[in-house]
């Protein structure tokens, strides 16, 4: 949804839980208005320190927001009632002076008969301000979520200039282009057992080319093979790909080296998540 907004890629995808393990922020301006936009993980359980990292980022983000948005997908809602997990969130939202939108997102997925029993279940848990069913695929809904969220926001000067769509680092954007592609390419564990360092980001003039070199960190031995892959198979493929998306956003050729290394358990250390930048 971010994404569709901004008009440009700044967060990851993917149809694995848990992608997002940082706070993005996107910018959107127009003649009327600059919108900023505080993505964060999504709220889930979990009991490793990476997992706690995530939910207190989640939590946090809020204390700063003039809106609160949380999104439920529909296609996890399928039997006309709303999940076990998005009930919970829902239920936990304390009244306050903050508006709060519900986003029912993938409405493309279900059929309108499906969508009114949500709604209607939703409006039983919390007195939302809104609910707004969208499709962050196709864009459908997303014009009135924009046109509500600037009803309620305060007017103020814009926090960032007008040609700023993010405050992320070019280094964080392409640690997780890299990340995104593991995620879409790996299976069961290995995605959530990996993070990525930008170790170098620079720009050689005098070929043209941006030189990045960022080293993948895998928890167990048996991860690190399988990244790697067959005489190099997989890591190659993800900076092929990782490669094309990068070029795309920065409109350079851009060398991509990448090499991976193992950090033992380091989803539950604290002093290695902190090494690999989540603070």
């Amino acid at each position: 949804m971010l994404n569709y907004i901004l008009g440009e890629k700044i967060s990851i995808t993917s149809p694995k839980p848990q992608t997002t393990r940082n706070r993005i922020l996107g910018i959107r301006n127009d003649n009327n208005s600059q919108m900023i936009f505080i993505d964060t993980p999504g709220i889930h359980r979990g009991d490793k320190k990476l997992n706690k990292f995530m939910q207190k980022i989640a939590h946090t983000a809020k204390e700063d927001a003039d809106i609160l948005v949380l999104m439920i997908e529909a296609d996890n809602n399928r039997d006309k009632s709303i999940h076990e997990l998005d009930a919970e969130i829902i239920k936990g939202l304390s009244p306050s002076n903050t508006p709060v939108i519900l986003l029912i997102n993938k409405i493309d997925q279900i059929s309108k008969p499906d969508l009114l029993p949500l709604i209607e279940r939703a409006q039983t848990l919390f007195n939302f301000t809104t609910i707004i069913p969208i499709s962050a695929t196709t864009g459908s809904g997303i014009d009135v979520f924009l046109s509500e969220s600037y009803k309620l926001l305060p007017k103020s000067p814009p926090f960032f200039p007008e040609d700023s769509i993010t405050d992320a680092s070019e280094r964080f954007i392409a640690g997780e282009t890299i990340r995104e592609k593991i995620f879409g390419m790996a299976r069961q564990e290995i995605p959530y057992s990996v993070a990525v360092v930008v170790e170098e980001f620079k720009e050689d003039e005098n070929k043209g080319i941006l030189v990045i070199r960022a080293t993948i960190y895998a928890e167990k031995e048996s991860q690190k093979k399988i990244l790697v892959g067959k005489g190099g198979e997989f890591i190659k493929r993800v900076g092929t790909l990782a490669r094309k998306d990068l070029e795309g956003f920065f409109e350079i050729k851009i060398f991509l080296d990448l090499r991976v290394k193992l950090l033992k358990d380091w989803t539950k250390n604290e002093e290695s998540l902190k090494r690999l930048g989540y603070r």
